[in-house]
């Protein structure tokens, strides 16, 4: 059983998750234009929500080698939230960062921390605009950076306690610096029982 199953998402609802990705992305353009010292431009081709157990599919399979930052989110809606982008897509945009330092295979302690920042300023743009909109008080923690198999750091992200939510609300995202087009995907994923709480602050309809 899919999210399909439980969950209907009109056009308008569809239209409305897409501007709320817009007005992130133009919020995240802006703080990334700052730190990188040149002109940033953000789309949001897809917003949309998915099974579980179909995210690690979205970012080129179980056993792609990825990048991620990670956080938890408290407040009215609680979850967890993930940016994760290929490893060249992550190595071409720390490289934006630190353009005087030399490139290599394994991203180091330094270009972690570019790394780090940059996804603190794009979970951070979204989850703004998404609290802007539903009204909600969503916070985050302190991110966390991991480059592993999708599959590995998407189980270890949310080892807990309690059990998962079934669904992921995901904001596919297209970053343009100068000739470069970098791809990101941004996962929020609801607690159980959390799901009910962002989906009527949305107005999506449920079956």
């Amino acid at each position: 059983m899919t999210v399909a199953d439980h969950y209907h998402l009109g056009d308008d609802a569809a239209d409305v998750l897409r501007e709320v990705g817009n007005i992130g992305a133009g919020h995240a353009a802006t703080a990334l234009s700052k730190l990188l010292h040149q002109s940033v431009e953000m789309q949001v081709p897809q917003v949309e929500l998915i099974p579980f157990d179909e995210i690690a599919d979205v970012v080129g399979g179980p056993e792609s080698i990825v990048a991620c930052v990670y956080l938890k989110v408290t407040g009215d809606l609680t979850g967890n939230m993930f940016l994760i982008q290929s490893l060249d897509s992550a190595k071409q945009l720390t490289g934006q960062i630190l353009p005087d330092k030399m490139p290599v295979e394994v991203l180091d302690e330094l270009e972690l921390s570019a790394l780090g920042e940059m996804g603190n300023i794009l979970t951070a743009s979204y989850l703004t605009s998404l609290t802007d909109f539903t009204k909600l008080k969503m916070y985050p923690s302190i991110p966390y950076i991991s480059i592993d198999m999708a599959q590995a750091i998407l189980t270890v992200g949310l080892l807990s306690d309690a059990p998962l939510g079934d669904y992921a609300l995901v904001i596919h995202t297209t970053i343009h610096i100068i000739s470069a087009m970098e791809r990101a995907h941004i996962f929020l994923l609801p607690d159980p029982g959390e799901e009910l709480v962002l989906l009527h602050a949305l107005g999506v309809a449920s079956e």
